[in-house]
């Protein structure tokens, strides 16, 4: 009979001092009180914590990261970002901003063009003044880009781009010659552009016209 006492007792304090495991989670100490951005560098870092006002209060327990993907998918210079929870109560959101190649110049819409394709909402941005213009399809311009990589054409020539209705290319360099590329095997007219860029016979020449299948006309 003593000894069922003394274990009644013992089972009373242990159930009058534990503190389930879940109350401690749920602590206000947990709470969001600190946003930290970094390796930002075109992106405003107050824009960014703008967009995360409602995190403030939340418990970096239950940190869903679908809303914070889902809140900062209107900031289109974003590529990707991942986050650190510093314990008790900050948040760091590591930035990966996305490069432009090329601003996409759409009736009288501006748009950056990304090296991976994406299209981002344009800004004036001093590092990004000298980037080429497209006019015309940005749809199309992607993979002609990837195309002028593949072959080395030297991109820093180029000044602008321009995509016409009929499905080709006319480049504008910044010495402003024009080259007039056709429809079809456009890459084999490049190529013989760039072996023929520095002939001395061609110096004075501005226009290259390769429409002309097996042709060159120069102007």
């Amino acid at each position: 009979m003593k000894k069922s006492l003394i274990g009644l007792l013992v089972l009373f304090f242990f159930l009058t001092t534990y503190t389930p495991k879940s109350n401690f989670i749920l602590d206000s100490h947990f709470n969001i009180q600190k946003i930290k951005v970094e390796n930002n560098s075109v992106i405003e870092t107050d824009e960014i914590k703008k967009k995360l006002n409602f995190l403030y209060k939340e418990n970096l327990f239950f940190l869903k990261i679908k809303d914070i993907e889902e809140s900062l998918k209107s900031v289109t210079f974003i590529e990707s970002f991942s986050i650190k929870k510093i314990y008790p109560n900050t948040l760091k959101l590591k930035i990966v901003e996305k490069k432009p190649i090329a601003v996409l110049q759409n009736k009288k819409k501006k748009f950056f063009i990304s090296d991976k394709g994406d299209l981002i909402d344009f800004i004036n941005i001093e590092i990004y003044n000298d980037l080429p213009i497209v006019i015309g399809n940005g749809e199309k311009f992607y993979s002609f880009y990837q195309d002028l990589k593949n072959i080395k054409f030297p991109l820093e020539m180029i000044k602008s781009f321009y995509f016409f209705e009929s499905g080709r290319w006319d480049l504008v360099l910044h010495d402003d010659k024009v080259i007039k590329l056709p429809i079809k095997n456009y890459i084999f007219y490049l190529k013989n552009f760039i072996l023929s860029k520095d002939d001395i016979s061609f110096k004075n020449y501005k226009i290259f016209d390769y429409r002309i299948k097996d042709q060159l006309i120069l102007n």
